[in-house]
């Protein structure tokens, strides 16, 4: 029975203008090695330079020999805005600003990511692929394989360059191996994605 495994993982750390710091290379790079066992067939990445700079750290510690693509579906995104009554009020602000358009965009979004990524291989052959992306489409992918309403995405955060694991298999509901794990950085670099307060 085939099996898709997906490596999933936020961006490193970035500056206020979305480029890797020097922080966030270090995180990407120390990712690739923690994945460089593993026997990875593709490095899915956002569109966005953060994103598509990690793929690029992370990619040399897998010998340079997992092609790495871009995937549409893995920008940077709000995949469901809530309806009134089911949203929490500490997110009532956040989502004051957005327009039907805007929400039916983010939702169509999701939608195609799940669509392409949140299921068994097509083939006989077991898969495994990484994909870089953002806590937003990470929360979503989560929420998707708990089987969560579409409201369940909210809270769940990622910190950069932690990994997430999730595998498909055909007619089984998927299986999540791990979320948010980083003991492949080193304590001083777990803290970004979190509040200051959390900071070691």
């Amino acid at each position: 029975m085939a099996t898709r495994h997906l490596y999933i993982a936020r961006h490193g750390d970035a500056d206020a203008f979305g480029n890797l710091t020097a922080t966030g290379r270090e995180q990407a790079r120390l990712l690739g090695q923690r994945l460089t066992h593993l026997p990875i067939d593709a490095v899915w990445h956002s569109p966005l330079p953060r994103a598509a700079d990690s793929a690029q750290q992370l990619n040399l510690f897998l010998t340079g020999s997992a092609p790495v693509y871009e995937a549409a579906e893995l920008i940077d995104h709000v995949p469901y805005v809530p309806k009134p009554e089911e949203t929490p009020s500490s997110w009532i602000p956040f989502f004051d600003g957005f327009d039907r358009a805007e929400a039916e965009s983010g939702h169509t979004t999701a939608r195609s990511l799940t669509a392409r990524f949140a299921g068994p291989p097509a083939g006989d052959d077991d898969v495994h692929e990484v994909l870089i992306t953002h806590s937003y489409p990470i929360a979503w992918l989560i929420r998707d394989a708990l089987d969560a309403p579409e409201v369940g995405w909210l809270g769940l955060n990622s910190a950069n360059a932690a990994l997430t694991v999730v595998e498909y298999r055909p007619s089984a509901p998927p299986s999540i191996v791990m979320v948010n794990e980083m003991s492949h950085l080193r304590p001083e670099l777990r803290w970004t994605g979190f509040p200051d307060a959390l900071r070691p």
